[in-house]
């Protein structure tokens, strides 16, 4: 930890003990590392096992194989990108890893299934994430349910009693986990016969890459994952992927095109909102070409951002005003709709609705015209279909409201800058922003991860979106707390690997934003991106309560149960776990301290926690304006959509 300032002395100091704590040392942060020297104490290194098996040959996998080894070569086989797991269910993780599918073991599998969420958010690919019996199981029942929410194809895997011991409550495989995720998956089974461990392996995938997508989840007994196969023949339903399942997706009907058409050329005010399933579909290109030819505005929602670029004339993301005049909306892969009244546009609206699925067309919302197609497919028959149109006024209108929008932000930033005792949040999402957006990076290039509550009613203003998969925002229509650690172990992941939209941007260092909330449920993640050399930054928002604490003002009781110690010294529990910690108390130390992490990022490949310190006061709008601030969905300012 250092702050700005510190005489020249000390920075040679630490300088000299990063460099004599030796190449292989993962460190624990400037200061932690000179403690190391001054206490004659062993450094913090990443075990030599790591090292090793970057370089170890994988086992050839062929009959004779476990059912777990016969399920693991399926999911290869499948393209699973990841596996994000703990300890537990060993047949089955070991099994994956041996395939070569990038396998990354954490501290809390609640943190290991947010982790598989967020990666699938940032990339569109499949992963899985891996628990034991009932106590890691029931750990990630939160993650799974935000994952559902999110709409993300990730794989739960989980082991199980033996089916011999069911109804025995025997050691601590007592829990039936299929009726636990019902209503928060799109599948589930506990397979209970072992020659068709195959067969579910293409039940899962079927679901997993066909509609709309949303959790499997499958438990293994060990008669399952432990069963041995000499050859095929003993395996029932064992065929390649392309005979149990197929590639194609549903194409629109052409007269819906036809009257959507229509629709679109009677509209003087129309809006495209671009959600979950345009990035799902890869469908950015067929939105960018339906906009541009038919010169209408698109507004993003859902749980990642950037399939339409944040700079384009058309984007409404930051025009919130100009929403409410919209007479014509044409959702896109809208799969958590919205009911009256959340989105924010006039009650005399029109709605035109593309989905995969015909039986959630009309729910929440009514619709005038449903569209049952892939997104992709129904974006690009529009484009085809529509003429070139004009809205010059329409546009312009969304220009004014983009500028308003960004002169509130100016204003926001100019009165933070004027609290000189706490770093205001305004002053982080600015500063923020002005970093990764307008400074020496690319203004594309940083993954972000928008996490906590409060924060990210500021933070969310101010950062962009420029291509697909640049921005996953942490809450989304289930109000996960304090995953933000454990989505960025997933993110860091999948901007490392390069995998899906992330490949032009592998190995650059991504930033995330936390409360000091937060980062209480999945901070000790800090070591997992530290063990695997992850450059991420963690910005900790440290305002010493918890978001509620407005309403405990006025109890008559007065008790503060929503209040922490103040001045926590988050940064240096990063340190201690390996990571680069930062604290900043004073508005001008931010930036910095922000360039110091991200340099650290680059150089050594290593996380840091950037602990900033604020007051919860700062939620009271008649005392520190502009308080607390409220969202408008959708758009840069929308929080559950």
């Amino acid at each position: 930890m250092k702050r700005a300032g510190q005489g020249s002395s000390r920075r040679r100091f630490m300088k000299q003990a990063v460099l004599g704590a030796g190449a292989a040392t993962v460190g624990a942060g400037t200061t932690a590392l000179a403690s190391a020297a001054e206490e004659e104490v062993s450094p913090i290194r990443v075990p030599a096992e790591f090292e090793a098996a970057k370089h170890a040959a994988l086992p050839e996998l062929d009959f004779p194989m476990t059912g777990a080894q016969v399920f693991a070569r399926a999911c290869k086989a499948e393209g699973v990108a990841a596996l994000f797991c703990c300890p537990g269910n060993y047949s089955v993780v070991h099994a994956m890893s041996d395939t070569g599918i990038p396998t990354y073991g954490g501290r809390h599998e609640g943190s290991m299934c947010h982790a598989a969420d967020a990666f699938t958010r940032v990339t569109g690919e499949i992963v899985a994430t891996s628990g034991t019996e009932g106590p890691g199981f029931t750990d990630m029942i939160c993650g799974i349910a935000a994952a559902n929410s999110a709409r993300s194809p990730i794989l739960v895997l989980a082991s199980n009693k033996t089916i011999f011991a069911e109804d025995t409550e025997r050691g601590i495989q007592d829990a039936y986990q299929q009726p636990t995720t019902e209503g928060m998956r799109k599948y589930g089974k506990r397979m209970i016969t072992p020659a068709r461990i195959h067969e579910y392996a293409g039940y899962a995938f079927r679901q997993l890459r066909s509609g709309v997508p949303k959790p499997v989840h499958l438990d293994f007994p060990a008669e399952i994952a432990n069963a041995r196969f000499r050859d095929p023949s003993e395996i029932e339903y064992y065929f390649d992927k392309a005979q149990y399942r197929t590639e194609t997706r549903p194409h629109p009907d052409p007269r819906a095109v036809d009257r959507a058409v229509a629709m679109l050329g009677e509209a003087e005010r129309p809006i495209i909102v671009s959600s979950n399933g345009v990035f799902h579909s890869r469908a950015w290109d067929a939105l960018r070409r339906l906009a541009e030819r038919a010169h209408i505005p698109v507004v993003e929602s859902g749980a990642t951002k950037g399939q339409f670029p944040a700079d384009h004339e058309l984007s409404v993301d930051t025009a919130p005003r100009a929403l409410a005049s919209a007479d014509l909306v044409l959702l896109v892969g809208q799969y958590c709709m919205p009911t009256l009244g959340e989105f924010a546009f006039g009650p005399d609206t029109r709605y035109i609705r593309i989905d995969p699925c015909a039986e959630d067309i009309g729910r929440n919302l009514p619709i005038d015209l449903g569209i049952v197609s892939d997104e992709r497919a129904a974006l690009e028959a529009l484009a085809d279909g529509v003429p070139r149109m004009r809205h010059d006024a329409w546009v312009a209108e969304v220009a004014a409201a983009r500028a308003q929008f960004e002169a509130q932000n100016d204003e926001y930033y100019r009165t933070g800058l004027g609290y000189d005792d706490a770093v205001h949040p305004a002053v982080i999402g600015k500063e923020l922003a002005d970093f990764v957006h307008h400074g020496p990076l690319p203004p594309d290039r940083t993954t972000l991860v928008q996490g906590g509550y409060g924060i990210a009613r500021y933070t969310r203003r101010y950062l962009r979106a420029f291509r697909p998969g640049q921005i996953m925002n942490g809450a989304y229509q289930y109000g996960a707390i304090g995953p933000d650690v454990g989505y960025t172990v997933g993110v860091a992941a999948a901007v490392r690997q390069g995998a899906g939209p992330q490949a032009d941007y592998q190995g650059h260092p991504v930033i995330a934003v936390t409360g000091d909330a937060g980062f209480g449920y999945t901070g000790m993640e800090m070591e997992t991106l530290s063990k695997y050399r992850m450059p991420a930054v963690i910005v900790v928002y440290n305002n010493n309560a918890w978001g509620t604490w407005q309403g405990q003002r006025n109890n008559q009781v007065g008790l503060p149960v929503h209040l922490f110690q103040e001045n926590l010294r988050y940064d240096r529990m990063g340190e201690a776990l390996g990571a680069h910690g930062e604290y900043v108390t004073r508005p001008s130390e931010f930036r910095p301290a922000l360039e110091r992490a991200y340099q650290v990022a680059l150089d050594e490949s290593r996380p840091s926690v950037v602990n900033v310190q604020a007051k919860k006061e700062f939620w009271l709008r008649d005392q520190y304006a502009p308080g607390f601030l409220g969202k408008i969905e959708p758009g840069v300012m929308s929080y559950y959509h």
